[in-house]
């Protein structure tokens, strides 16, 4: 496996902690069906929780700036898909967003932003 592979599956790893720490159960991970992905599916009461996870090394760039308009449209298209395929549809949807900083010493800095979109209206 690649070194970048090791390194987002170290972060996602440490959002799940963080998630589940939080009262969080997880549902789901690198769920895909098709051209559909989903780093991470959680639950939290009648909440479905789709989280994307960005980890990037010390000294790169912000891991956020890697979430745009296109990999949101992505996430909402899979969150989609997710929630028929599992019969979920009267469920609360929440976009979370993780971004992963790793520093060099084997620590880390996790940013987790809560219910960071919600679906446009143009796409509902």
């Amino acid at each position: 496996m690649a070194k970048h592979n090791n390194l987002g599956t170290w972060g996602e790893s440490l959002a799940c902690e963080r998630l589940v720490a939080d009262g969080y159960a997880i549902a789901a991970r690198n769920w895909r069906s098709g051209h559909y992905e989903i780093d991470i599916v959680a639950m939290k009461g009648d909440h479905v929780i789709f989280c994307e996870v960005k980890t990037r090394s010390e000294g790169g760039a912000d891991p956020l700036d890697a979430v745009d308009s296109r990999k949101i449209s992505r996430m909402i298209a899979s969150a989609r898909a997710y929630m028929e395929m599992e019969g979920l549809e009267r469920h609360t949807v929440q976009f979370d967003l993780f971004g992963i900083t790793a520093g060099a010493d084997g620590t880390a800095r996790v940013e987790h932003i809560p219910d960071a979109f919600e679906i446009p209206l143009s796409a509902r």
